[in-house]
């Protein structure tokens, strides 16, 4: 079975004929439209986006069968999904957040640092959350030159550390700690599309 992936989530009522707002997750908002039916992550309800259209950070849209203001503030907070199958596939140095949550993360070296933990952006550019077995985690510009290989089919991130998080990764292992710490960003971007579990 296709894993799921989460690519909307359902906001407050707007107005009073049964539209909600509707965050997506999806590089064109819009596209939530043609991705069929979403479903609850249990699977338990599914759900139909039948018209929506572009506000200032979100999407007003009419779910099928949802006709008043009551039936919509109930379905407030939902996230919706589909099979990972059904999305597009993605271009080179391109990646779905989910993809990306629970790779094995290693150094060029080879030593283990954790797994992905989740991809962040904070207005600056993406940023790759690194969960070690224990200690802080290691957040780390998602660049081409922090992570220089994405190999989804091997399940594994290599991370070429920044030199004064290296630094900090050899204080630490001497004093029994994790390496963490912020590091300077690289002009090379990677881009990883947000419709994973955000």
């Amino acid at each position: 079975m296709s894993k799921l992936i989460c690519v909307a989530k359902i906001g407050a009522a707007h107005g009073v004929r049964g539209e909600v707002r509707l965050w997506t997750f999806t590089e064109d908002p819009l596209a939530v439209l043609h991705y069929g039916p979403l479903t609850t992550k249990d699977g338990s309800r599914s759900f139909e986006v039948a018209k929506a259209r572009e506000a200032k950070d979100h999407l007003v849209a009419t779910i099928k069968g949802v006709t008043d203001r009551n039936a919509a503030e109930r379905l407030n907070g939902l996230e919706l999904y589909v099979p990972r199958d059904r999305l597009p596939e993605t271009d080179d140095d391109e990646y779905y957040h989910a993809d990306l949550i629970g790779l094995a993360a290693e150094t060029t070296a080879g030593a283990p640092l954790g797994r992905v933990l989740a991809i962040h952006n904070f207005g600056a550019g993406d940023i790759i959350e690194i969960a070690p077995p224990s200690g802080s985690t290691l957040m780390l510009p998602f660049t081409n030159a922090v992570v220089p290989t994405v190999d989804l089919a091997g399940g594994r991130v290599i991370i070429e550390l920044p030199a004064e998080i290296e630094g900090e990764d050899q204080d630490s292992s001497d004093n029994a700690g994790s390496p963490e710490g912020d590091a300077a960003a690289s002009n090379s971007a990677r881009h990883p599309r947000e419709s994973g579990d955000p």
